[in-house]
């Protein structure tokens, strides 16, 4: 989203932090089921009921009872296709060095990109390299190098949190200085 939001709107965006990049057949397969293909799964077994069902909009209607009335609105079938198309960018970006951003894109953005790369299966060590390699004003910064064989490796990140923080409140202060006089 980050990127797309740099690429869409350049003038709002003084740097961009990428942690955990994705990218590849695997994590593009995994996030399209994770983010569209079950609710479109649910949707086509018992319409929106059955969406409004699922662990995460039952969330989003918690959070705001009036969301359930807003999905119930939608027709399955115009959430099916609006799903459906979402599901298929994602898809169709499984080649590209960032799922979604072609290495022109990349290429394009200038603000400062901080980018830490992941260490398993939906967040590959390489891909973030290869971002950071194509954006000239990025610096990469490796905290976990040796791959983990599985989707998501989350536990070793939670021992970095510290490490993170630093990382990132470090970046952000240098981007977000104001020029000297």
């Amino acid at each position: 989203m980050s990127l797309l939001f740099a690429l869409r709107h350049p003038d709002a965006v003084n740097g961009l932090i990428l942690w955990r990049v994705t990218g590849g057949q695997f994590a593009a397969n995994r996030l399209a089921e994770n983010y569209y293909g079950q609710f479109i799964a649910a949707a086509q077994q018992g319409g929106m009921a059955k969406v409004c069902e699922t662990e995460h909009f039952k969330e989003r209607i918690q959070a705001d009872p009036a969301n359930r009335e807003r999905l119930m609105a939608v027709t399955p079938e115009r959430f099916i296709a609006v799903m459906s198309r979402w599901r298929q960018y994602f898809l169709d970006g499984a080649n590209l060095p960032v799922i979604g951003v072609s290495a022109s894109e990349l290429a394009s953005i200038g603000v400062p990109t901080l980018v830490v790369p992941g260490n398993d299966n939906t967040h590959p060590r390489v891909v973030g390299e290869n971002a950071a390699r194509l954006m000239p004003a990025s610096e990469l910064r490796i905290l976990l190098p040796d791959h983990i064989d599985v989707d998501v490796a989350s536990e070793a990140w939670d021992e970095k949190e510290s490490e993170l923080v630093e990382l990132f409140t470090s970046f952000l202060d240098r981007v977000t200085a104001p020029a000297p006089v």
